[in-house]
């Protein structure tokens, strides 16, 4: 009986991913002692350029190049000097990637599960549509290694972004002091809690301890506790079966076993709910959910990172925040710093979303005056660092020149849009301030400033000439 394995990727005939098709050529070694079929095969896989196709007549020389950790082998079940079985079991010791697929002249079902239970990829009958069948597998194999190699890139350049230290960015010693602590998170899988003023960049820091922690192959999954209504909650964070309540029309699998292996965090944890807060600490103690309308538990296995802008500890005295899950999520606190506390950190992370902006909105590089740079480090930023990063996009759009002067920097206690509203005024001349305001801020840029406010330029041409008259 004669038995062929094929270890391959993809088709190169498909446009799928081709920049991984034109890296190199997939190589393909046939191993058949049948000279008919050892040529029919290095045929049929030569056609496709992207194949480099080397052919051996017995396992010893195939064994000998296995080291080039060819994509795709084809091996004769019943070589004279070596077993397809024994051959099948080095490949799998020498590379686990290698995919098989299973070639015979006839059905041997005990002999194809068996195969197949040591990794091979498929099993084609010799037949007439063999050239075909083999190379729709070989494509289908190829879809998926390219796709997993485009995953693989893609959590490398997700973990690269996540660098703290390159995304996190500041001199401070108040940043520092946060730089260490999160480098004791990622030693352990232990609770995390970070606390801060709103805008002080805690998700960024959850991310930063996921993908740079064990856990970074896995999900990293984000729930803002406080945009979910109190009767969804559980259904969003536990899941449900089909059936359970009106309206659920199919099994959801909740945030828990999404994270499953990897990052649960739970944002504004302090806005949950008492009612809810009780089951939540079931599940944290249990390390188990429960899908509404099941009676199944489900084990998860997932790190839990929670954020919160209160004093939990407040809350639990003014008895809104249960004790026990206080204390059950007592791991590692991480208080943010303020904008207020980072002095020149200000400038840093100035220049860093500037140069950011004008990069992705292809402008030219604008650099802070020196004023402006002085207008930035007296201003509290209330709204921290996403105040901060939405002040001086908006002074990248308006500043006409290569620098960003402080007339551009449009902050909440110099804003005049920002008193309007103490102003009795109608609402044409609402519409007539907004207006003037807008132009002096676009340097009298009626397109722009049309585009800013979302209107025609007719329209504010419109009302300038009804005001003069």
């Amino acid at each position: 009986m004669l038995i062929y394995y094929f270890v391959g990727c993809r088709n190169g005939l498909l446009n799928y991913n081709q920049s991984y098709m034109t890296d190199k050529p997939f190589k393909i070694f046939v191993v058949e002692d049948n000279e008919w079929y050892n040529r029919l095969l290095v045929h049929t896989l030569s056609l496709n350029p992207d194949y480099e196709v080397q052919h051996f007549f017995n396992g010893k020389d195939f064994l000998n190049r296995l080291h080039e950790s060819p994509d795709i082998v084809t091996l004769d079940y019943r070589l004279p000097d070596i077993t397809g079985l024994e051959i099948l079991k080095k490949i799998r010791q020498e590379n686990s990637d290698i995919q098989v697929i299973l070639i015979s002249e006839q059905e041997d079902i005990n002999t194809v599960v068996d195969l197949l239970k040591l990794g091979a990829y498929d099993y084609i009958t010799k037949s007439d549509d063999i050239k075909d069948r083999l190379l729709n597998t070989v494509q289908n194999i190829r879809n998926g290694i390219g796709l997993k190699r485009e995953i693989s890139s893609l959590r490398r350049e997700i973990q690269k972004k996540y660098s703290f230290r390159q995304q996190i960015l500041g001199e401070s010693p108040a940043i520092k002091g946060i730089y260490e602590l999160i480098d004791k998170a990622l030693t352990t899988n232990i609770t995390v809690v970070l606390s801060g003023e709103t805008g002080t960049g805690k998700e960024l820091v959850a991310k930063a301890i996921h993908y740079n922690s064990k856990r970074k192959d896995k999900a990293f999954v984000a729930v803002n506790v406080a945009a979910i209504p109190s009767e969804l909650i559980e259904s969003e964070l536990f899941g449900h079966e089909k059936g359970s309540f009106t309206g659920a029309s199919f099994r959801r699998i909740g945030r828990f076993e999404e994270a499953d292996g990897g990052t649960l965090f739970l944002d504004e944890i302090g806005e949950m709910e008492l009612g809810f807060q009780a089951k939540l600490l079931r599940v944290l103690q249990e390390k188990e959910i429960v899908r509404i309308g099941s009676n199944k538990p489900v084990k998860t296995d997932c790190r839990i990172i929670v954020a919160t802008n209160k004093n939990l500890k407040d809350e639990v005295k003014k008895g809104h925040f249960r004790e026990d899950l206080y204390y059950r999520l007592l791991g590692l606190p991480i208080e943010l710093p303020s904008l207020r506390e980072r002095a020149n950190d200000i400038l840093i992370l100035a220049r860093h979303f500037i140069r950011q902006f004008c990069i992705e909105n292809e402008l030219p590089l604008k650099k802070l005056s020196t004023q402006a740079q002085k207008k930035l480090l007296h201003y509290p930023f209330p709204g921290n660092i996403r105040e901060l990063k939405s002040v001086v996009e908006l002074a990248a759009t308006l500043s006409s020149g290569e620098e960003i002067e402080s007339a551009d920097l449009v902050l909440n206690h110099d804003d005049p849009l920002s008193t309007m509203a103490h102003d009795d005024l109608t609402l044409r001349e609402y519409e007539m301030k907004i207006i003037k305001v807008t132009l002096k801020k676009c340097n009298n840029d009626i397109k722009l400033t049309a585009h800013m406010l979302d209107i025609g330029v007719s329209t504010i041409y419109r009302l300038l000439k009804e005001e003069k008259d």
